[in-house]
């Protein structure tokens, strides 16, 4: 694939500029990575947005059955889903204007950044939206 994430500058400017971030696949359950991570953002003053059909809320929000189900804002759309997942995903983002769709470490696909293209949005796979924070936010 010679697609590339974005500079850790653009993730950067990203991250300080964003304040909601949309997670599908968020997990209830606390030992889940998901969760962890979901947490961590909203420890650092990010607003949640939960999606996942499955429960009825997460980390005290209410949780959506699909983005287009969200009338607020989103920033950032971060995917906790299986790679085979993305382009689905990705399609269904092309209806949203976020800044970013952000799919966690070890989650890519070649399709979601085509699918993407005129959007103007940032595309970010396989990087861990925390661990992006905690390194490039404190430099």
């Amino acid at each position: 694939m010679s697609w590339k994430n974005p500079s850790n500058e653009q993730i950067k400017t990203l991250l300080e500029e964003s304040k909601t971030i949309a997670v599908i696949g968020l997990s209830d359950k606390q030992e889940r990575t998901s969760y962890q991570i979901a947490k961590a953002m909203q420890d650092s003053g990010y607003k949640i947005i939960p999606i996942n059909p499955n429960v009825d809320t997460v980390l005290n929000e209410p949780s959506y059955k699909s983005l287009k189900d969200v009338e607020e804002e989103i920033d950032i759309i971060n995917v906790f889903r299986k790679s085979e997942y993305l382009p689905a995903i990705a399609k269904e983002a092309q209806n949203i204007k976020s800044k970013a769709f952000w799919a966690q470490q070890g989650v890519s696909h070649e399709e979601v950044p085509k699918i993407l293209e005129n959007n103007d949005t940032l595309v970010i796979m396989d990087l861990c939206i925390k661990v992006a924070h905690s390194v490039i936010l404190k430099k």
